[in-house]
């Protein structure tokens, strides 16, 4: 029983640990690198808090040597999958029993071991089994994913103290129950933070989940499947069930127990999965929720006025850092005539200094791309732009899969700014621009407005306010986090709340309270101190 009501302050951000030379923290990582490295596993599902093997097996492999397999895992068939949907209603009945306060320990707790204990596995993990630099793993396996932790469960406690106006004799209240049946959370391997937050946002509102992690990262997955684990949560809150998405899929969304979909990854997998859960919208006991992030088509707008060296360096980063797999990665840029040839020499110059390799060497910038099938996507599109009339490769677009799969980063030009890779999404190391009159700046923020569907991240870059004022006035719809002289990729828990609306999902804000509203179904109790005793109404006294 919890007769008590405590106070939970707003958590600080978890700090970036700077792996210098000599610190113990790349020591330790370094040590964890070379153990998970050399000891390959086998991974199962979990069930129920219980291994489950079918003998399904995929493999674990790393992006930078692809013929390194890091673990083997089990592959979940319709018999698991039916398993873990009876699992998550068996637990539901535990979990509704746990006051507010017992599931935030678990997920404080959490994320106190990923600071500690757990933080160089799950950044050795990143790194290994999806190409990540130090910084970039940081980052996100472990900072963002401690800041999803905290914060998720101090929003909570802000929700539950969202309460209504009483009047004299009356009390009233909300109550915010979970929904009414089980979440199934589907993740992308880009980052392990939101790998981990799917599961565990509506988990933290009280919900059981389903939870499928992207084939091509099951193995941070995993590990952070264990840490929850030893964290306390109870066995079949999260059940986390690795396989073929439209094999899972297609019997959980028939399920009349669905309740929930939390989501990131391609606008078409998601608009699918939209339709399927329409078709059968008449089996479910409630509505289902549906919060999706499907990726994005990000710019930068350059005015005349903008500084060259900070316009080049955002340029570099946004769209190259972890090799353009962001959802928020520039991937178009417009840049005036009169500044461009300085911002090339810089941006030239400066690509010029980027190693790419293994992010065992902690020397190099870029590493590999995700799989085969992303380094045939993104190989395609630089193909084109090199065969096209319309365009020039102005840096490189090397590609190399013999070892590892390494695309260099990609500078196209091209002089039409409706051409193919200024309009889809490539999601790898490839940056196009298209170079505008600048005279002609209002009609190119309209021009950036109608040229892609997505409507996720994007920036102006300009020291002249009113520049800046025309660019958030046009761009409204064109961006949900939108950054004036940044890049728009490195959105912070409780700094910048992310999400995009258009063709890049439902705006439901990851990082902030808007999210976790989604998870909960309110219901709203009056109680009368002094109910009427007589059914007449006082005007009723004279006619």
């Amino acid at each position: 029983m919890n007769n008590s009501i405590p106070i939970y302050e707003m958590p600080e951000n978890e700090p970036i640990l700077n792996y210098e030379p000599g610190s113990k923290e790349k020591k330790e990582l370094k040590e964890k690198l070379s153990k998970l490295k050399n000891d390959k596993i086998e991974i199962p599902l979990i069930i129920g808090g219980k291994e489950v093997r079918t003998g399904d097996l995929g493999k674990c492999v790393m992006p930078h040597d692809h013929n390194y397999v890091l673990a083997e895992y089990h592959k979940a068939s319709e018999k698991e999958i039916e398993m873990a949907i009876k699992s998550s209603l068996e637990a539901k009945k535990v979990w509704d029993k746990f006051s507010w306060v017992d599931r935030q320990s678990i997920f404080k707790k959490a994320a106190e071991l990923l600071s500690t204990n757990w933080r160089s596995t799950l950044n050795a993990a990143t790194m290994l089994g999806q190409s990540k630099n130090v910084f970039q793993a940081e980052i996100d396996s472990a900072c963002e994913l401690i800041d999803f932790l905290r914060f998720n469960s101090y929003y909570a406690t802000k929700i539950y103290m969202d309460q209504p106006k009483s009047t004299k004799g009356i009390w009233n209240r909300l109550e915010y129950r979970p929904l009414e049946g089980f979440v199934f959370a589907v993740t992308p391997f880009n980052f392990t933070s939101i790998a981990g937050n799917l599961p565990t946002a509506p988990a933290i509102m009280g919900n059981t989940v389903l939870w499928k992690p992207a084939s091509s990262a099951v193995y941070s997955a995993y590990f952070f499947m264990k840490l929850l684990q030893e964290a306390g949560l109870p066995d079949g809150v999260i059940n986390f069930i690795p396989g073929s998405g439209s094999k899972i899929g297609s019997i959980v969304f028939k399920d009349p127990n669905f309740t929930g979909l939390h989501f990131t990854g391609s606008a078409p997998t998601f608009q699918n999965m939209w339709e399927t859960i329409g078709k059968n919208i008449r089996n479910y006991k409630t509505y289902p929720r549906i919060v999706g992030e499907t990726g994005g088509k990000d710019f930068v707008i350059a005015h005349e006025s903008s500084e060259i060296e900070t316009l080049a360096t955002a340029l570099i980063r946004g769209a190259f850092e972890y090799q353009g797999q962001k959802c928020s990665a520039v991937s178009r840029a417009y840049i005036p005539n009169n500044i461009w040839p300085k911002v090339k020499e810089n941006l030239i110059e400066n690509l010029k200094e980027i190693k790419i390799g293994s992010p065992e060497n902690f020397t190099n910038f870029m590493n590999a791309v995700i799989d085969k099938e992303a380094f045939d996507k993104i190989k395609s599109y630089i193909d084109f732009a090199k065969e096209s009339n319309e365009a020039e490769i102005i840096y490189d677009g090397k590609c190399d899969d013999s070892i590892g799969y390494f695309i260099e980063p990609t500078v196209i030009l091209t002089t039409n700014p409706k051409f193919k890779t200024m309009e889809e999404e490539i999601f790898g190391p490839v940056l196009s621009i298209y170079v505008y009159d600048a005279k002609e700046f209002d009609s190119v923020l309209k021009l950036c407005d109608e040229t892609s569907p997505y409507g996720l991240t994007g920036a102006i870059f300009a020291q002249d306010r009113n520049a800046i004022k025309k660019a958030e006035e046009v761009l409204v719809n064109a961006a949900g986090n939108f950054y004036i002289n940044d890049k728009p990729t490195g959105a912070v828990v409780a700094q910048q709340p992310f999400g995009g609306s258009r063709a890049s999902g439902t705006n439901d804000k990851a990082g902030s309270v808007i999210n976790l509203l989604r998870w909960v179904s309110t219901r709203a109790i009056k109680e009368n101190f002094a109910p009427p005793k007589d059914f007449k109404y006082p005007f009723m006294k004279e006619e």
